[in-house]
This record gives C-alpha cells, structure tokens and sequence, in this order.
C-alpha cells in the first residue's frame, strides 16, 4: 500500500534558528495540516506537512526521539537527521496532547520495528559470518607450510639431522641395517608433499584474494547503486507524501467548503427569518404609530369630552343652585299663599257668619 497518512491534524509549524539555537522561525504564515505517515514496506513513521507545495515538516520518527511539551499549546522534538529542533504551536491543549500521545505510540511503534529488523539482519548476517571464518582459515593458510609447523616445533628439521637423531642408538637397541636411508627418503617424500599442498593452498589463497577484490569491487557498485536507488525511494516518498497530504488536503478543503455552504445556507435562512421579523416589525411599527395618533385623537376627544363635561357638570351645579333657590322662593311663595289663603278663608268664614247673622 505504500505510506498512508494515519492521523492528522492542523497547527503553526515553526523551527529553530541555526545561529542562534535560541529563537523560533515561523515556517507557516498560517496554521497548517501536520500528519503522520507509514510506511508499511519499510515500517518507518515520519512527520510531514506542506505548505503549499514546500515540504516544510519531513521527519522520520526514531526510538530516541522525544516529544516535550513546553506550554499548554507548544510542544517540540529534535529531529538528529535533519540536524533541526521543529515546533509545533495548537490551538488548544486537546490537539496538543493529542498530537504528543500519537508521537509515543508511534515512537514505540518504530522501536519495535527496528527491533524485528535487527533480529532479521542477526538471522541474514549468520551465514555472513560462516563466509568470514572461511576467509580467516584461508589467510591463516597463507604462510608456507613446513614440517615445522606440523610438528608444532620451531626448530628446522633436516634430514640429516632427522638421521642422526634417528640413528642414535639407544642401549638395548638392536640397529637396523639401512634404517636411516629409508627414513631420509621417507621426510623428503613427506617434505615434497608438503611443499605440493603448500603452493596449492597459497594458489587457493591468492585466487580467493583476487575474488575477494572483485567482491568488493562489486559490493562498491552496489552500494552506489543502492544509495542511488535509495535516494530516487525517497524522492518518489516525498511525492507520493506529497500527493496523499494533497488529497488530505483536498478532502479536508471540500470538507471545510460543504461546511461553510451548509453555514451559508443556515445564515440566509436566518437572514430570510430576520427580514420577516424585520418587515413584521415594520407592520407592528406602522400599526403601533397609527394605535399612537388614534390614541392622542382619542387622548385630545376625550380632553374635548373632560372639558364639556366640566362645563355640564358646572352648569349642572348651577342649575342645581337655581333650582335650590327656585325651590327655596317657591316653598316662600306657597307658604306666603297658605297665609293670604288662610287669611281668606278666615275673611270667607267671617262674611259667611256675617250673611248668616244679616239674615237672620
């Protein structure tokens, strides 16, 4: 499958500066996408992130790395390789540790890899190793073999003295007629065979010397080849790490748009409802004024109506005084009239008893 961004997230990248060793350079002029990356070929976790098309983060994870937090936002690492100390400022102390605890488990991740790995090249390297003892035994074999050696004496054995130590006799030996002859034979047969498997062997030696030079002459090309072939993985890495934050990127950008259209929607609905509120409050207004102006009529009819009713009431009080005074002349009037009534039916009375009494 290749490398595959496995966590993401978005933060100021900065690093520090290689004068000073002290203060940070801002490498984004905005918060950008950071991710990490495996490598399930290779099993190798990397930090990238790119802004724009600049690969400003590319960092292969190792076992002796270390993440420190150095604020509740701002947490940092060395990266030995780059020769770098790279930072990374969050927006809030959840990314932030979030970001740390992924870098652990990834760290003991690429640990345990490397472990495998070594215990791989320990299984490989154990024929390696049989192929050197081999080339220790050749070199080894390499000076001349004598009968020295075989005998494991430093001393030059020639045949005469062979003889003379073989010829002496001893006290109850009984000597052999042409012993010493035979034996002198017998060594320079032995020498001749020596010397035989001696020049073989350093034939042998000096063809494996003259393989082994071709080896390494071979192993060099490889090496270059390798490192070439290596640096072309690791170019096409950075694209193909490149072209998968691309997409992250693109993904995240649609995601960010399909938001923002749905915010969009969401704020002219609400822009909609606020012009319905906006023109029934117009309504309301207009209604409110015209309730305002009926009611300041009504206000002004009915201080019309107060001040009629004043003078109605004051006319009424006026009536009433007359109609008092009235009724006060009036009970004057009848009580004068039940006098002169009085006074008359007494003056009847009196002319009727003086008709009476003329009649009489």
């Amino acid at each position: 499958m290749g490398e595959q961004p496995i966590f993401s997230t978005r933060a100021h990248v900065f690093q520090i500066d290689p004068n000073t060793k002290k203060n940070w350079v801002p490498t984004s002029k905005h918060a950008v996408t950071v991710s990490y990356f495996y490598d399930s070929t290779r099993n190798v976790y990397r930090i990238i992130s790119l802004d724009g098309t600049k690969a400003i983060i590319n960092s292969t994870i190792t076992p002796n790395m270390t993440f420190t937090k150095t604020s509740h936002k701002f947490g940092q690492w060395a990266d030995s390789r780059a020769n770098t100390v790279y930072g990374l400022g969050f927006s809030s102390e959840a990314h932030l540790s979030k970001f740390a605890e992924k870098f652990v488990e990834f760290k003991e991740a690429a640990r345990l890899a490397k472990e495998k790995s070594q215990e791989k090249m320990e299984l490989t390297s154990s024929p390696s190793q049989t192929r050197i003892t081999a080339k220790e035994s050749a070199t080894d074999l390499q000076s001349p073999v004598t009968p020295e050696s075989i005998n494991g004496t430093d001393e030059r054995a020639t045949p005469d003295a062979v003889f003379n130590a073989e010829s002496r006799p001893e006290p109850n030996a009984v000597p052999f007629p042409h012993s010493s002859t035979s034996i002198t034979k017998h060594w320079e047969a032995e020498l001749a065979a020596l010397k035989g498997n001696n020049a073989k062997l350093t034939a042998a030696l000096l063809e494996s010397t003259a393989n082994v030079k071709q080896w390494k002459q071979q192993l060099a090309a490889y090496q270059d080849e390798a490192e070439r072939l290596h640096k072309r993985v690791t170019e096409l890495e950075c694209v193909s790490a490149q072209t998968s934050i691309i997409k992250t990127q693109k993904t995240e950008l649609n995601q960010t748009i399909e938001e923002l259209e749905a915010e969009l929607k969401a704020k002219e609905q609400e822009l909609e409802k606020l012009k319905e509120e906006v023109e029934n409050a117009n309504q309301l207004q207009e209604q409110k004024d015209s309730l305002a102006q009926k009611l300041q009529e009504k206000e002004l009819r009915n201080t019309e109506l107060e001040t009629q009713l004043s003078d109605l009431e004051q006319r009424l009080e006026n009536s009433q005084l007359e109609g008092e005074s009235f009724r006060k002349s009036l009970r004057s009037l009848l009580d004068l009239l039940d006098g002169k009534i009085f006074e008359l039916t007494e003056l009847r009375d009196a002319l009727a008893k003086l008709i009476e009494s003329g009649s009489s």
